[in-house]
């Protein structure tokens, strides 16, 4: 089981290097073709931790996931989104509910 953790942690790391290496792709991105973006990890960690009785805030989370504050990558990299993609995402979370 612990080789399973090991090799669980090994691929959360090439991802989030993966998600580093890509930050032409914007988060509405992911969330209209995935369902999920780096906000999305950053809440799972934090959920994690907590399942295992430890605490970690989002913005720490996020700073894991984003390798640097998310306010700063925010600033760096975000891009605002365009209509279709906002006309998008509306609609996935409206078939959501």
């Amino acid at each position: 089981m612990n080789n399973n953790v090991e090799l669980e942690a090994a691929v959360f790391r090439r991802l989030l290097a993966h998600l580093d290496s890509r930050k032409d792709v914007q988060n509405i991105d992911l969330m209209n073709l995935a369902g999920f973006c780096r906000n999305c990890l950053s809440k799972w960690y934090v959920a994690a931790a907590a399942e295992r009785g430890e605490t970690i805030g989002y913005e720490a989370a996020r700073a894991l996931v984003y390798g640097q504050p998310y306010e700063e990558w925010k600033q760096l990299y975000q891009r605002e989104s365009s209509a279709a993609q906002q006309e998008k995402f509306a609609a996935a979370d409206k078939a959501k509910h």
